[in-house]
C-alpha cells in the first residue's frame, strides 16, 4: 500500500481511539515538564522579539537563526543554514531529527523574519501586563518558533522524540518573499515532499480556540491599457475612442460586477494602484508611479496594479480567466492586456485537513482548553504552509502563539498562550507518533 495513503489510514484509526476525557501519564510528564520550563521559553521569546529581523535586515534575520539553531542542536538535530543570496534574502534555517521509519513524516513550519525593519519605530519586547507583551514579530511568529521548540524539549524530554522523523524549516522571507519562488521556497517544498504532516506555528487569526486547514492564496495582477491620444473636444469619436483611463475604468468596473467573479466565495480581487496620461512610469520595486497629462488631453496609457486572492487552485484559474475575457471586450481603438504573477498558492480545505483539525481538537478537549475550529478563510491572509500543503496528507496551521494588531506597532502577544499551545503541539505530535506503535496498518 502506498505509504501516504497508509499514514492517512492510521490516523483515521487514531481518531477512534483519542476521544477520551484523560491524558496518559507520559502526556502528564510532558505538560509538566512544559510548565516548569516556561520561564525559559519566554528569556527565549524575548531574546528572539529583541533582536530585529525585518525581513531586509539580512544580518538580523541570520542572526535570530543563529540563536534558534542552537537549540535544536541541543535538541539533537541536525542543522543547516540555506543561504538566500540567489533570491536576495538572508536565506532559511533547515533542522532535521531522523527518527523512527514506521512513524508519519512530519514538517514543522515557522519563519524568521518580521515586518519590521531596521526604520521602524517598533523594535523591543514590553510587558504590558502579567499576561500580555508587545513586541515586533511577537505573535508573528517568534511566539510560534518557541511554542514549536518547547513541544519538540518536551517530546525529547520523555523519550518520545526519537519515534518521530521530523523536518524543520524557518524562512527568512514568509513577510516579502524573494524571487524567483522557485529557489525562494525550495527548501519548503522539498520538505514537503519527503513528508506525510505539515504543521504551521503561525499565529492564524490569533485566537487559540482556531486552527487553519485552509488559507487563500495571493498572487498580482497588472493591467496595462493602450488608447488613442487626441484633444479632448474629440473623444468618443468614432476614430478616436474613450482613451486608456475610460478603458481602464472599464475593465475595473466589469471585474467589480461581474455575476461570475463576484459569485464565488471566498475570491477577492483588488486594485490598489492606479497610474494614468499621457506618459506614465511604474516601479515594481517602491510600488510607485508617476503620470504627465492634461485635462484637454485624451489619455493615451493606464496602469492598474492588484491581487487576487482564491480558495483552491481551481478557483483562481477560473478567475484569472474570467478577468482575462472581460479585459479582451475592448472599446475602439483601445488595447489591453493582464498579466498575472506566481505569488502564494493557496490550501484548499481537504479532508485529510478535516481529520488533522478534529484529532487537534479532540487533544485540546483532552488537555481542559476546550474545542479548535477552522478559522474562516476569509480571516486568514497567505503563508508558507500553503508551499507545503499540496505535497502532504494533511496540513494544518495557526498553532502558535495568539495575539493581536499584528503588522502594527500595536502588535501584542498572550503570554498565556505559550505553554497552552506548546501542550497541545506535544501531545499532538506524540500521539501521531504513538498512532504507529497502537495501531499498524497491514
Amino acid at each position: 500500500m502506498n505509504r501516504h495513503f497508509r499514514i492517512l489510514g492510521l490516523i483515521f484509526a487514531t481518531l477512534a481511539c483519542t476521544v477520551r476525557a484523560d491524558i496518559s501519564a507520559t502526556e502528564s510528564r510532558m505538560l509538566a515538564f512544559i510548565e516548569a520550563s516556561n520561564p525559559a521559553a519566554l528569556e527565549l521569546l524575548i531574546e528572539s522579539v529583541n533582536i530585529n529581523s525585518g525581513t531586509m535586515n539580512l544580518e538580523g534575520v541570520r542572526e535570530t537563526g543563529e540563536l534558534l539553531r542552537a537549540r535544536f542542536e541541543q535538541l539533537g538535530f541536525q542543522t543547516e543554514w540555506q543561504d538566500g543570496a540567489a533570491f536576495q534574502r538572508a536565506g532559511h534555517l533547515v533542522a532535521r531529527h531522523a527518527g523512527a521509519d514506521a512513524g508519519p513524516k512530519l514538517l514543522l513550519i515557522g519563519h524568521l523574519d518580521t515586518v519590521f525593519e531596521p526604520d521602524s519605530p517598533f523594535q523591543h519586547f514590553t510587558l504590558l501586563g502579567e499576561s500580555v507583551a508587545s513586541g515586533p514579530g511577537i505573535a508573528d511568529m517568534k511566539g510560534g518558533n518557541v511554542i514549536m521548540l518547547q513541544a519538540l524539549a518536551a517530546l525529547r524530554e520523555v523519550g518520545a522524540l526519537e519515534q518521530l522523523d521530523i523536518t524543520v524549516v524557518l524562512t527568512g522571507d514568509e513577510e516579502l518573499s524573494g524571487h524567483p519562488l522557485a529557489l525562494s521556497k525550495k527548501a519548503l517544498v522539498d520538505a514537503a515532499i519527503y513528508a506525510d504532516i505539515a504543521i504551521g506555528f503561525e499565529n492564524g487569526d490569533g485566537d487559540y480556540r482556531t486552527a487553519n486547514i485552509s488559507r487563500r492564496g495571493s498572487s498580482g495582477w497588472v493591467l496595462r491599457v493602450q488608447g488613442t491620444p487626441s484633444h479632448s473636444s474629440q473623444v468618443f469619436r468614432e476614430d478616436i475612442g474613450p482613451g486608456a483611463i475610460f478603458e481602464a475604468a472599464r475593465i475595473l468596473h466589469g471585474f467589480q460586477g461581474d455575476a461570475v467573479l463576484r459569485g464565488e466565495e471566498y475570491l477577492t480581487f483588488n486594485p490598489g494602484r492606479i497610474v494614468g496620461g499621457t506618459t506614465i512610469t511604474d516601479s515594481q520595486v517602491d510600488n510607485a508611479g508617476t503620470a504627465f497629462g492634461k485635462s484637454n488631453v485624451v489619455a493615451e496609457s493606464a496602469f492598474v496594479d492588484g491581487d487576487i486572492r482564491a480558495i483552491s487552485a481551481e478557483q483562481l484559474s477560473r478567475a484569472q480567466r474570467r478577468m482575462a475575457q472581460i479585459v479582451a471586450a475592448n472599446h475602439p481603438h483601445t488595447s489591453a492586456t493582464i498579466e498575472f504573477d506566481e505569488g502564494y498558492p493557496p490550501m484548499a480545505p481537504t479532508d485529510g485537513n478535516r481529520q488533522l483539525l478534529n484529532l487537534y481538537s479532540a487533544i485540546s478537549e483532552d488537555l481542559g482548553f476546550g474545542p479548535v475550529v477552522a478559522v474562516n478563510p476569509l480571516r486568514a491572509g497567505a503563508a508558507d504552509v500553503s508551499f507545503a500543503a499540496d505535497h502532504v496528507e494533511m496540513a494544518i496551521d495557526g498553532l502558535g502563539m495568539s495575539g493581536s494588531e499584528g503588522h502594527t506597532v500595536n502588535e501584542r502577544g498572550n503570554l498565556d498562550s505559550l505553554p497552552l499551545q506548546a501542550k497541545r503541539a506535544a501531545v499532538l505530535m506524540y500521539r501521531l507518533a504513538q498512532a504507529t506503535v497502537t495501531q499498524p496498518v497491514k
